[in-house]
């Protein structure tokens, strides 16, 4: 359960301002449409984030060493830090595949978005920190749609009165206390 609580609230306040929220809002401002938007972004998260927690946890299997367990804590310190830098999204690349339709060209963008996406590399270190691919993939997709179906409804409204500089420290802290918490751990600071 620690996996999915952790998973869920670090993605979720990741997710404030990041451009694939950016994403969210353009693609139900252009379609209108929100069923379609939040299961394209239901669907491209599960496959995108199930695909990192699993690199994740393969990736702890073949470096499992002090120094590994070190690098997950250095990620997630390095996290906090990226947190801080907002994000941006060209109207273009947002809807680039409109053609597509709602469902599919929110699937697509979401999917392609995401790739190298800060969530991402979290779902990364989160699936080698806690080696339980389904539980990190579930709480991070519970944090992603926490952060974009209100993106979905409440469009525009919700980026002009969120304080965002506060949300993105609130994140960057919570990405720095995780790391320093593995680090600890990783030291036997703990017992």
């Amino acid at each position: 359960m620690d996996a999915i609580l952790t998973s869920t609230a670090v993605v979720a306040l990741a997710e404030i301002g990041d451009k694939t929220q950016l994403l969210a809002v353009v693609l139900a401002t252009r379609f209108r449409r929100p069923v379609p938007i939040i299961l394209g972004i239901l669907v491209a998260t599960l496959a995108n984030h199930f695909l990192a927690a699993l690199v994740g946890q393969q990736v702890a299997h073949l470096l499992d060493s002090l120094w590994f367990r070190y690098a997950v804590g250095a990620s997630f310190i390095a996290m906090a830090l990226w947190t801080l830098v907002p994000d941006s999204l060209d109207d273009e690349e947002a809807t680039e595949n409109a053609k597509f339709g709602a469902f599919l060209t929110t699937l697509i963008a979401f999917f392609v978005v995401e790739m190298g996406d800060k969530t991402q590399v979290a779902t990364i270190a989160l699936g080698a920190q806690y080696q339980d691919v389904l539980s990190v993939m579930t709480g991070t997709t519970i944090g992603m749609m926490l952060a974009n179906v209100p993106a979905v409804f409440l469009g525009h409204a919700i980026i002009e009165k969120a304080p965002l500089p506060v949300i993105r420290r609130v994140a960057a802290s919570l990405f720095f206390v995780i790391g320093l918490w593995v680090t600890a751990q990783t030291a036997g600071w703990f017992g």
